[in-house]
C-alpha cells in the first residue's frame, strides 16, 4: 500500500475519528462539569461572619475569604490538570480501541473487496462464507454471495450457450464442407451429382442462416428487454398470428392436423417484427412437434387490460418439471437438443420479446402429450409494461 493510499478517509479511519470526537467531547464535557461542582461546593467561608480568621495547620492565619480563595484555586488546578492527564489518557485508549474495533467490525468489508480483487472466470466459486454476528455486514456478506451464485449461474449459461451455438453452427458448415470435397474429389461425378451435393449445400447454408438469424432475433429481444423499446408500434397479435398460420398451412396439410382457431382482436404496442415472429416461433413449434393427425389450437383475444395468444398442440409428452427448461436455448424437454430440428430457439426468444414488452409467457404439458403456450401482453388501452426509462 502506497503513502498517499494509506493516508486516504478510509471508512475505518473515519468511524474512528467520529468515535474519538464523540469520547473527547463527553470528556471535556465531564471535566467542566466536575469543575464547576468543585467550585462551588468549596465555599465553606460563606457560612462565617464577615471578618473572620481561619487558623491553619502550620500557625498561620489567614482571612476566611481568601482561605476560600486559595482552596478553590488549588482545588480547580488539580482537578484540571488530573482530569485533563485522565481524558488524555482515557482518549488515546478509546481512539485505539475503537480503530481496532472498527477493524474487527469491517473485516468482512475487507473480504468483500479482497474475493472481488480475485474474482475471474476461473476462480468463480470462491466466497466469502461470513460467520459473524447476524446484522448488517453479515447481510451484505450474504448478499454478495448470492449475487456471486448468480454470476457463475449466468456465466455457465453462456458458456453452454456458446458451445450449443458453435455446434449448431458448425454441423451445417461440415456438411457444406464434407459434400463439396467428396464431389470435387470423384473424378467421374456427373451433372446429376453436383445438382445433388448443390442441394445438399443450400440446405445446409439454409439451416445455418436461420440459426444466423434466430441468434440475431434473440440478442435483440433480449438487449430491449426492461428497457424502452426502439420501436413501438400498435398491431394486433390476431393478424400476426393468421399470418403465421398461413406461412404453415402446407406442412400442417401434409401431416394431417386438425386446426381450431379463434382469433379475436388482440391489440398491443410493441416492435412488429418482434411481436411477428413471437406468434410465427408459437405457430411453428405447435407443427414441427406435433405427430400425423395431431391437434392445433390457435386463440387471441383481450379485455382491455390484457391481450394473449394461446397456442396449443399435441405431440410427445413433456414431463411438467421439464417445461421451464424448453425455455433455455438449445433445449428440448429438459435436455441438451443440439443437432435437433431446428434452431432450438424458438422458445427462447417468445420469452425474450415477451420481456421486452413487459409481458409473461407460460407453458402447460398437456395430458397424453403436447404442451399449451400462453402469451400474455398489456393490452394497447390498457396500463404499458413497465420499461426502464
Amino acid at each position: 500500500m502506497t503513502a498517499g493510499r494509506g493516508m486516504r478517509p478510509t471508512l475505518r479511519l473515519r468511524l474512528t475519528l467520529l468515535n474519538g470526537l464523540l469520547l473527547v467531547g463527553a470528556g471535556v464535557i465531564l471535566v467542566l462539569l466536575a469543575w464547576l461542582l468543585v467550585r462551588d461546593a468549596l465555599r465553606p467561608a460563606d457560612e462565617l461572619l464577615t471578618g473572620t480568621t481561619v487558623v491553619l495547620a502550620d500557625g498561620r492565619s489567614l482571612d476566611a475569604a481568601e482561605w476560600q480563595r486559595q482552596l478553590g484555586e488549588v482545588a480547580s488546578r488539580e482537578l484540571l490538570a488530573k482530569g485533563l492527564a485522565a481524558l488524555l489518557a482515557i482518549s488515546v485508549v478509546g481512539v485505539a480501541g475503537g480503530y481496532l474495533v472498527a477493524g474487527r467490525a469491517l473485516r468482512p468489508l475487507y473480504q468483500v473487496t479482497a474475493t472481488a480483487r480475485r474474482l475471474g472466470e476461473t476462480t468463480l466459486d470462491q466466497r466469502i462464507g461470513y460467520s459473524g454476528a447476524d446484522d448488517e455486514v453479515a447481510e451484505l456478506a450474504q448478499t454478495f454471495d448470492a449475487m456471486l451464485d448468480r454470476i457463475a449461474v449466468a456465466f455457465d449459461a453462456q458458456k453452454r450457450f456458446v458451445a450449443n451455438a458453435s455446434h449448431e453452427l458448425r454441423t451445417p458448415l461440415a456438411v457444406m464442407r464434407t459434400e463439396i470435397d467428396v464431389t470435387l474429389s470423384d473424378d467421374e461425378a456427373d451433372t446429376a451429382e453436383y445438382r445433388r451435393m448443390s442441394t445438399v449445400v443450400r440446405d445446409a447454408s439454409e439451416r445455418a442462416n436461420g440459426l444466423v438469424d434466430a441468434l440475431l432475433v434473440l440478442a435483440r429481444s433480449e438487449a430491449q428487454a426492461g428497457h424502452r423499446l426502439a420501436r413501438r408500434t400498435e398491431c394486433d397479435l390476431a393478424a400476426g398470428t393468421a399470418n403465421a398460420l398461413t406461412a404453415v398451412r402446407r406442412e400442417v396439410e401434409r401431416i394431417g392436423l386438425r386446426v381450431e382457431t379463434s382469433l379475436e382482436p388482440a391489440p398491443v404496442v410493441g416492435d412488429p417484427g418482434l411481436l411477428d415472429r413471437l406468434a410465427g416461433n408459437l405457430v411453428e413449434n405447435a407443427v414441427r412437434y406435433n405427430h400425423l393427425h395431431g391437434q392445433l389450437w390457435v386463440r387471441t383475444g383481450s379485455d382491455g387490460r390484457r391481450s394473449w395468444l394461446v397456442v396449443g398442440n399435441t405431440g410427445f409428452e413433456v414431463d411438467q418439471a421439464d417445461v421451464p427448461g424448453l425455455f433455455e436455448p438449445f433445449r428440448r424437454g429438459g435436455r441438451e437438443r443440439t443437432g435437433a430440428r431446428g434452431s432450438g430457439l424458438g422458445l427462447s426468444i417468445v420469452r425474450a420479446v415477451c420481456d421486452a414488452h413487459g409481458g409473461v409467457v407460460k407453458a402447460i404439458a398437456q395430458r397424453g402429450g403436447g404442451l399449451e403456450v400462453t402469451v400474455t401482453l398489456p393490452a394497447a388501452d390498457g396500463p404499458g409494461p413497465a420499461v426502464a426509462r
